[in-house]
Parts: C-alpha cells; structure tokens; sequence
C-alpha cells in the first residue's frame, strides 16, 4: 500500500506531533526517494502554518515599475513614467515621517481574494536612487523607523506631466481604479509641474482615501 501511494509522484511526507513512525514508511521513501520530514507540532498548527506558507510561495506576482510607500499606515503605491519624480516624492514623504517599501521596482504578489502584498527585490531593499544624487541608503540615513520590508497595496497614485490641454477633474467625483494581478484598487491621478509640493498632496490624497473608507467623500458632500 505504501509503495502505490509514493508511486503517485508525492512531493514529501511530514509527520506531526509526536506519533511514532513505522518503520516501513521510511524504507518506502528511501526507496522512492521521497522526503520524510516530521515536526513536533500538532496536526492542526502544522496544516495552518504549511497553508500559509504556500499561500504566499505559489501566490501570483509581478514586478512594476513604481515606488510603494507606508503613508498613514495606507500602502500608497506611486507610478508614472520615468524620470516623473517619484523617487523625489518619496524622499520627501519619508522626511515627513512616513515609511518606504521600494523603489523603482516594487514586487507585488496577490494573496487571497482581495490582497496584494508588495515588498522590494532583496538587492534593492532600502535603497533609492535620486537623479544628480545617486544611490542612498534610506534605513542608514533615516533609521529603521524609516522602511518596512512589505505592505499592502491599497492606494495608487499616478503622476502625470501637467498638460494645459487637459481638462482635469476639479471636484474628485468619480472614483478611478488600477487594475493590478486582477484586482481593482483606487486610484488618483496627480498632475506635476513646477511649484507643486507632490509628497504634500500625496499624503493628502492619502488621508482623503482613509476618509472614503470610512464612508467620508467630501466631493458628494459638498454637491
């Protein structure tokens, strides 16, 4: 009976708590060359621990071009050309208090039905990269109060070059999403151009989103 179970391509065994084993099932597996892993945690504790596990390894990911920051405790993940300022947006709004997960390439990876985690390619973590500056070391300068490894993707900000031919949205009615591994998370257009302060007005597009979570839209407020 053992040997037709291994037969069936079985990645491992593990064995839980304390049972004994016997003594056929590790013959079996050397034989067919199968891991026996055991651990002395209980069946229930190892299923939750191995379910979450797997969850985040075989979880579909990707890598974007963006800047994911911990602003107000909302995941705010920037995007835009390159060359936009994002980078600098971010310097700015770590100065201000807030906390950076990446830069320039940010690896998302959805977990669940409504969750996207992102967190920053190991070479890359911690670093940011500023034009006429060069590298810098965001958890030497400023701490490690200053950086966080992952956070969710709740909110994304799209900075865009200000086009005077454009007619941009003054009252902030109708609600806009960003489509990422699936999922439909808000989202904001911010135009850029001389004189604007974008970490200021990202963190308070930031605190607008809070708001609208918690049912507080001060556009259909005020019509």
């Amino acid at each position: 009976v053992l040997g037709q179970s291994f037969a069936t391509g079985i990645p491992c065994v593990l064995a839980t708590s304390t049972l004994p084993l016997p003594p056929e099932l590790a013959a079996v597996a050397d034989q067919a060359g199968v891991p026996l892993l055991r651990t002395t945690v209980s069946t229930p504790v190892a299923i939750g621990k191995l379910t979450a596990i797997l969850e985040d390894h075989l979880a579909s990911r990707e890598v974007i071009h963006g800047v994911l920051m911990d602003v107000l405790g909302l995941g705010v993940l920037l995007v835009g050309e390159s060359g936009i300022g994002k980078s600098e947006c971010a310097l700015d709004l770590v100065t201000r208090g807030h906390r950076l997960v990446a830069d320039d390439s940010v690896e998302v990876r959805r977990r669940a039905e409504t969750v996207i985690i992102g967190t920053s390619p190991g070479p890359t973590r911690y670093f940011m990269e500023i034009r006429g500056l060069g590298l810098i070391n965001i958890k030497d300068l400023f701490g490690v109060a200053a950086t966080r490894s992952s956070k969710r993707v709740e909110f994304v900000v799209e900075l865009q070059r200000w086009d005077t031919a454009r007619d941009y949205d003054r009252l902030g009615l109708d609600d806009a999403h960003h489509d990422l591994l699936g999922l439909s998370i808000p989202k904001v257009t911010m135009p850029v151009a001389p004189g604007r302060s974008v970490a200021i007005l990202v963190e308070v597009a930031a605190r607008n989103q809070l708001l609208r979570a918690r049912g507080v839209h001060a556009a259909r407020a005020f019509v």
